[in-house]
């Protein structure tokens, strides 16, 4: 006979015993997930099983998500491994398939580490294929490897490494307990922000490539930087002068703008002008620089063929020609003959405002450096005689074709006149300008045969020229023999 407080054990054990198993079956054993439900598949191909065992965890970001339900051979001589995941965890397909191990001696387990957000999830039936699967390499070779590292130390150096060591981190313990606790807390709030550093990670990738792609850029700043540290390096003692002399130098010099101080601004204010002009005429100046060098050159070497002279001062070596009148004074452009100063005046006289210059065609071969033929460095390719036609859209116009005057003896007749200096009430009207001199003869000789052709057309032959000129007049050598 079973009294009323038995039955109410039994009953409540039985309660016990039915909620006991049914955590166990539900919680631990997981039955439901053991027939499949809430579970999908997913199939992972690797090239070796690599010590991975049924029942194994799958991981997520860390996070167990299902777990291995079969290892199995394929026919092409590879290893499948079936997962079943839960499904409640979306999981990207775009992932690579990891397998790692929890310790040194085994419990595989499978990472499952995603390579972005944005692609769909993983699906029941889905193959993550063997270019996104890898194993860890085998225990043994690391083992022999890490054994014949250990046998290639020499046991004298190992003992040193273990004495140095012990002296480096002696009596550190307080230090090293910092570090160690520092990193747990480091790690500890990685862990936390987990998703921000993932996306830190995979977002980092093209500055990691736009480094790589520059590597021979920094590597040439680092050697800069190298060679400039060793040249403050290797002047150390100027570097620290100037740091213990500038001030006072520094003094000195705000002493002195203090003394110029009414005169420098002014200065300073008149050549911004000048550096104007300059900025504008960099070209032509940095030019000028260029060929200096070369010009000086040249004039040094016209003194090298008189250098053993025995003269006292050895002098240019240079060949004197007689061109008289070749080329001709460029005339057109200029004043007229009758307001021009004879050369024995010694008194000056003001010019009439504008610009004079030889006004001839800017290919003519007569004053090609002259102001028509002024570069333009603000308008490449133009040439004109001022700044302001430069600037302009006005085009250089020459007065003639030739070299002297023609035409109306004021200048007008192409829309371009010279300035002319008027005459005023009390002044009288310039005389009428004499006739110009008739040129001066020349002719071409020829040394080999003594011919020369002479202003009258004529040929004419003087085979003496090069015979001794004594007790004879340069006039007579001017003159050609009467033929």
């Amino acid at each position: 006979m079973l009294t009323r407080r038995i039955k109410l054990q039994l009953a409540l054990f039985a309660i016990v015993s039915v909620v006991a198993g049914g955590i166990m079956a539900f919680g631990y054993i997981k039955v439901p997930a053991m027939f499949g439900v809430g579970q999908y598949t997913v199939t992972v191909e690797l090239p070796q099983a690599a010590g991975l065992y049924e029942t194994a965890n799958v991981s997520y970001r860390g996070t167990t998500v299902g777990r291995v339900t079969e290892v199995r051979l394929t026919r092409t001589g590879g290893v499948e491994a079936v997962l079943s995941l839960n499904s409640g965890i979306d999981i990207p397909s775009d992932l690579t398939a990891e397998v790692h191990s929890t310790s040194a001696i085994g419990e595989q387990y499978v990472a499952l580490v995603p390579r972005s957000a944005g692609a769909a999830p993983l699906a029941n039936g889905d193959v993550i294929p063997l270019d996104r699967a890898t194993v860890p390499p085998p225990i043994n070779k690391l083992l022999d490897a890490a054994n014949e590292g250990i046998q290639a130390i020499p046991r004298d150096n190992v003992k040193t490494v273990v004495d140095e060591s012990y002296t480096a981190v002696g009596r550190l313990g307080p230090e090293l307990s910092r570090i160690v606790q520092g990193s747990t807390r480091l790690a500890s709030d990685a862990r936390a922000n987990l998703d921000p550093l993932l996306a830190l990670i995979d977002k980092a990738k093209p500055l990691m490539d736009a480094q790589s792609e520059t590597a021979d850029s920094i590597n040439a700043w680092a050697a800069n930087l190298a060679n400039l540290t060793g040249q403050v390096r290797d002047a150390d003692p100027a570097v620290a002068g100037l740091l213990e002399r500038g001030a006072a130098a520094t003094e000195e010099a705000r002493a002195l703008f203090d003394t110029l101080k009414p005169t420098l601004p002014v200065l300073m204010a008149n050549l911004v002008s000048v550096g104007e002009v300059a900025v504008v005429y960099q070209p032509a100046i940095e030019q000028v620089l260029v060929l200096e060098p070369q010009l000086v050159a040249g004039l040094q070497g016209a003194l090298l063929a008189n250098r053993d002279s025995k003269r006292k001062t050895p002098g240019l070596y240079v060949s004197f020609n007689l061109n008289l009148n070749l080329p001709p004074p460029c005339t057109t452009g200029f004043l007229p003959v009758h307001q021009q100063l004879t050369p024995n005046v010694e008194t000056s006289a003001d010019l009439p405002p504008g610009d004079l210059y030889c006004r001839i065609p800017q290919d003519s071969w007569n004053v090609v450096r002259g102001n028509r033929n002024y570069p333009c460095l603000n308008r490449p390719g133009k040439r004109a005689p001022t700044a302001r036609m430069c600037e302009s859209d006005e085009e250089y116009v020459p007065l003639n074709e030739g070299f002297n005057w023609k035409g109306d003896p004021n200048a007008t007749l192409t829309g371009q006149g010279v300035p002319q200096l008027l005459p005023t009430a009390d002044q009288p009207p310039a005389a009428a300008p004499a006739p110009a001199p008739a040129p001066v003869a020349v002719a071409e000789y020829n040394p080999d045969t003594g011919e020369y052709v002479a202003p009258d057309g004529k040929i004419y032959t003087q085979a003496d020229l090069g015979a001794k000129t004594e007790g004879r007049t340069w006039q007579s050598m001017l003159i050609p023999p009467m033929g």
